[in-house]
């Protein structure tokens, strides 16, 4: 049990690493890794792929930061790893120009393990909160989320 938290807590940190441009992902996938999160359009597949996709949020926040919120829960060939996100947006993306606003954000990764080595992930975050952070959508509880919430069917809630 205690090897294999161990383990666990060193895969984390590789990955957690990795995002950041610490270290490579190869470090701690398999070749083939799949992996999804609400920022990319489609599943990712292989090592490249995850690499591009991390290098983009990145330059996007090129001061990123990601701190584990919590003990990296393991089970079998499972982890899950909270984290916290904290960076500044303050290169363009083709979808959006920079912001220059700082944003904070919890989230997870599930992970699915093979031989050690992730072979399957998946990030959780709230991209709403993420665009009322940058300023692209209004926030939570005003009049701006009540008239976007009617343009979008749902009616007028109360507060």
């Amino acid at each position: 049990m205690k090897r294999e938290l161990e383990a666990a807590n060193d895969v984390a940190h590789t990955w957690l690493r990795a995002w950041v441009g610490e270290a490579p992902f190869e470090a701690c996938c398999s070749h083939d890794v799949q992996y999804e999160d609400p920022l990319a359009h489609d599943p990712l597949r292989g090592i490249e792929a995850l690499e591009a996709h991390a290098a983009r949020v990145h330059e996007a926040f090129p001061d990123l930061r990601i701190d584990r919120t919590g003990q990296a829960l393991t089970g079998g060939d499972f982890l899950c790893i909270p984290w916290r996100a904290v960076g500044t947006h303050k290169n363009s993306t083709p979808a959006l120009p920079a912001t220059n606003r700082f944003v904070a954000l919890h989230g997870l990764h599930y992970l699915e393990l093979a031989d050690g080595a992730v072979r399957r992930g998946r990030g959780f975050f709230d991209l709403y909160d993420a665009a009322t952070q940058l300023g692209i959508l209004p926030t939570r509880g005003g009049i701006g989320e009540s008239v976007l919430l009617l343009l979008r069917g749902f009616g007028i809630r109360s507060s």
